[in-house]
């Protein structure tokens, strides 16, 4: 490993293990997908920690029950006492994108079940407002492709359907929905208003979901060099 490739997993490792004191015995807790969630699930099991997950990651639902943690499904979940997760970008007012994965429907579900959502970032992440670099992912139904992909434009956006790289055709979710990137970094009209893009997608009839997370996150652990920031509004 580079020595780069060296900082970056220290630094993870680091934000990892100060999400560790934020989890009690008994939590019900939720953990996305990613580097950072993979080793704070290591650390629960080093810890020997009597917590339940529970996660919209199929990888880290797998990780989770080989280290031998208690993996609870979603549909058998109505509470979960504290959620973390990652992010492509966030703002000083934890606004969030999550670009890159397909589940972030289920991603909001658990957001919604969490008495607090946490993000896990290092410093490249975080912003004043969010550029939008990073394509506003949204799930939709199949039927209502060609009509999201029209206003999209109208928007003066634009957008693409996520090809499958394992087999023909389009990235299918969980959900049974395609999976739509789109591009509004250059749109003047949503430049530092992630709130009314995510309003304006989601009106579109036959969009289930966007990748922004308005009003979800509690607070954020970012770090910094050695030192871990909590990151409140």
């Amino acid at each position: 490993m580079t020595e780069k490739g060296d900082r970056i997993m220290n630094m993870k490792q680091l934000c990892a293990k100060e999400a560790l004191k934020y989890i009690k015995d008994g939590m019900c807790i939720g953990l996305g997908g990613g580097s950072t969630i993979g080793y704070l699930a290591e650390y629960l099991a080093k810890e020997e920690r009597k917590i339940t997950v529970v996660t919209p990651s199929d990888d880290t639902a797998e990780l989770c029950k080989n280290l031998g943690l208690m993996v609870l499904s979603l549909e058998m979940t109505a509470h979960i006492n504290i959620a973390f997760d990652g992010c492509d970008e966030l703002d000083k007012e934890l606004n969030a994108l999550k670009a890159n994965g397909a589940i972030h429907t289920k991603e909001k579900i658990i957001a919604s079940m969490a008495e607090k959502y946490v993000l896990l970032i290092d410093e490249s992440k975080f912003y004043d407002t969010l550029p939008l670099k990073d394509s506003v992912t949204l799930e939709v139904i199949p039927q209502s492709r060609n009509y999201v992909q029209a206003q999209i434009e109208k928007l003066g956006g634009k957008a693409v359907m996520r090809k499958s790289g394992a087999k023909a055709g389009f990235v299918i979710s969980d959900n049974g929905n395609y999976i739509m990137d789109t591009d509004f970094s250059n749109v003047a009209a949503f430049a530092g208003k992630p709130e009314e893009l995510h309003q304006k997608l989601k009106q579109l009839t036959g969009v289930v979901e966007t990748a922004l997370f308005i009003d979800v996150v509690a607070f954020a652990l970012r770090v910094c060099g050695d030192e871990v920031k909590v990151i409140e509004k």
